[in-house]
């Protein structure tokens, strides 16, 4: 059975055979399921919780 995973900065779950996976240099494995959360994250460092459209936001 093939498992689904969450995205590491949205929150929302992804389909088997779609999103990205992100290695860092420190052996974080990252999953995004869209271009939109891997720049987020990655290039402009913003916080999940502070970004109103993830649901960690919603959380607060």
């Amino acid at each position: 059975m093939v498992e689904r995973r969450k995205c590491s900065f949205c929150g929302s779950e992804i389909e088997p055979g779609t999103g990205k996976l992100y290695i860092k240099k420190d052996g974080t494995v990252l999953n995004f399921c869209k271009n939109k959360c891997q720049k987020n994250m990655v290039q402009l460092n913003r916080v999940p919780r502070r970004v109103q459209w993830s649901k960690y936001y919603q959380k607060l």
